[in-house]
């Protein structure tokens, strides 16, 4: 029973969160400030979300480590996000072959 109750505030808690800033916030918002940060609320929570999985998908944190600096840096030098993907997932199998034994 406890279960049914707990995903009944959960859905709540989410209507809410979805529907107070659409009727509370009526006109454009012009503050700077407020402005950026709402602008980058997506980017932190997906972030907030990814990096632990990255280190804690692996067998070997260090591993996970390793590849997301490799991503960032091929990201930062412009490849696609295709060959981010599969050059993280090579440094992950290659190191893990060698780490993990």
């Amino acid at each position: 029973m406890n279960t049914y109750i707990y995903i009944a505030c959960m859905a709540g808690i989410t209507y809410l969160i979805r529907v107070l800033p659409l009727t509370l916030i009526r006109k454009e918002i012009k503050n700077k400030t407020l402005r950026s940060f709402l602008y980058y609320v997506p980017y932190v929570t997906l972030a907030v979300m990814t990096f632990p999985a990255i280190l804690h998908a692996t067998q070997s944190p260090i591993a996970g480590a390793v590849a997301l600096i490799a991503a960032i840096l091929l990201a930062w030098f412009g490849r696609s996000l295709f060959q981010v993907a599969v050059i993280s997932c090579v440094t992950v199998f290659i190191l893990e072959l060698f780490l993990c034994r």
